[in-house]
């Protein structure tokens, strides 16, 4: 007689042989009714909407929101594609944002569908889905990225409402500063006459610093017949920072953010009072409240550590392939691996304090605070030194979180522009605030990004004259609520007042 968890594991290989056909949104026709209910039943399978479902995990809380998140761009794209063929794309506004690299969960996904119902698809989690009808543009101004099918980069500026420049400044910026060729605009605008839309893309040209494309376009227009108007339609002031050389979105809208949130940050960020130049008394604190922070640490990513774990693995008796029963485990690895980074961190701490760059400084050193952070599990066997090696190359996802990191490809180009943006920020509280902020959004290794987000923020701590400071583990939803503001709404005042309120108050 076949048994239960015999039964189970069959059902969990229909399931594997879906997923590896690369689906994430699952139809009811692909499984049978009791390979389904089965997999519903033990919370390996989420129903989305009737017929429609997506992978899970048994070990999730009710109403957790996970599965869905990381599953949401996956899913809608397989759902319209179901139900619309290649008749669709998603709206101009939203085709913009996902250009510039905002791949964060939207309320209501925005469809255009030459079928579409004028209708809400109710989703999980008090998202939806409003399939618009419209005519759609001809096939070469759409594009499509993750199967997900867009409005190309010119048509979406072109087509896109007024009110977006003003409500999205950041996104839109971004984009336009990837134009390559005024071309690009100038052959939907010549073809439909679209004069006015010409004065306001002139406009938004020249307010981030494009003159020879706005003139090119404005000239062109002229010299076709057409009167254009220029009207810059952003409401804010005109961006400094951004550089001729040719750049992705998702760089330059790094870029934006920074000069953007900048200016809150040293609005709401405490100026550092006079700590001791000594180094030798700097580290030994740091030293001292080791214990404490690997707790805190290393509980905020969910491992189950305890003060008397921490200093069993500190100790020299470590040899991960012959250890304790006790010790081998996810914690004790995590434990140790925390350990040895911390050893690296000190290292990189005394050299701003000797007053290097700490931009430099991190740059130089941050492969090594990850190599060490993992060595143990690759000691272990449970990794392979191969995957200890540059940055991730698939994507990831943060529990709970409605922002989506920036795909594989795009962090090669993002973390060169991290290390200079923090190289050549002249003030501290923006190093720090922005550094751990822009290091946990990009985020980019597989794991261990939260640790070594708060080693940067306290090597960026030290550089500015400020203490070594812990985030507690009871602080965990505050803190993660502060940079899911930061992340989603590009609000950083509340990360701001959160960082500083957990600056220790021991000062010297």
């Amino acid at each position: 007689m076949v048994s239960l968890a015999e039964k189970l594991a069959q059902s969990l290989q229909a399931l594997y042989e879906l997923q590896t056909q690369g689906l994430v949104a699952i139809q009811s026709k692909q499984l049978s009714r009791v390979h389904r209910e089965r997999l519903l039943q033990h919370g390996f399978l989420e129903e989305v909407i009737k017929g429609w479902y997506i992978p899970s995990r048994p070990d999730l809380q009710p109403g957790e929101s996970t599965s869905w998140y990381t599953s949401y761009w996956d899913f809608c794209a397989a759902y319209l594609n179901e139900r619309f063929k290649q008749d669709w794309c998603l709206s101009p506004e939203q085709s913009l944002l996902l250009h510039a690299g905002q791949w964060t969960v939207p309320r209501q996904l925005l469809v255009h569908a030459s079928k579409g119902t004028n209708k809400i698809t109710q989703l999980p989690h008090q998202t939806s889905l409003f399939d618009a009808r419209y005519t759609l543009p001809p096939s070469k101004y759409i594009s499509t990225i993750q199967k997900l099918r867009l409005f190309s980069i010119p048509s979406a500026l072109v087509y896109c409402s007024p009110k977006f420049f003003i409500q999205s400044p950041t996104e839109t910026r971004a984009v336009l500063a990837a134009l390559q060729d005024p071309s690009e605009l100038l052959n939907i605008l010549l073809e439909q006459g679209h004069t006015v839309i010409a004065g306001r893309l002139v406009g938004a040209l020249r307010h981030i610093g494009r003159e020879s494309m706005a003139e090119e376009i404005l000239k062109t227009m002229q010299a076709a017949g057409h009167e254009v108007r220029e009207n810059n339609p952003f409401d804010i002031e005109p961006v400094t920072l951004l550089s001729n050389r040719q750049q992705s979105p998702y760089v330059h809208r790094l870029q934006l953010m920074w000069q953007q949130m900048r200016n809150d940050v040293m609005e709401h960020f405490p100026i550092a009072s006079p700590l001791s130049s000594n180094i030798e008394n700097y580290l030994m604190h740091v030293d001292e409240i080791y214990t404490t922070d690997a707790y805190h640490s290393l509980s905020i990513e969910g491992y189950r550590v305890s003060p008397r774990l921490i200093e069993r693995v500190k100790s020299g008796r470590w040899d991960p392939r012959n250890i304790e029963a006790d010790l081998k485990d996810q914690d004790a690895l995590a434990a140790r691996g925390y350990w040895q980074a911390f050893q690296a961190v000190k290292k990189s701490v005394t050299r701003v304090l000797e007053h290097e760059n700490s931009g430099i400084v991190i740059q130089q050193d941050l492969s090594h605070w990850f190599r060490e952070l993992f060595a143990p599990s690759v000691a272990a066997g449970i990794l392979k030194p191969t995957d200890l090696a540059g940055y991730r190359n698939q994507a990831v996802y943060i529990r709970r979180s409605m922002h989506v990191p920036p795909p594989h490809e795009a962090v090669r180009e993002l973390m060169p522009t991290f290390f200079q943006l923090i190289c050549e920020e002249q003030d501290a509280r923006v190093r720090i605030v922005l550094g751990h902020f822009f290091f946990v959004n990009i985020h980019p290794y597989m794991d261990g990004n939260g640790r070594i987000g708060r080693f940067l923020m306290n090597v960026l701590f030290a550089a500015g004259g400020y203490p070594w400071t812990i985030i507690p583990v009871e602080k965990r939803n505050a803190y993660m609520t502060a940079l899911e503001a930061a992340s989603v709404e590009q609000r950083i005042q509340p990360f701001c007042d959160f960082l500083a309120g957990c600056i220790s108050s021991s000062w010297s």
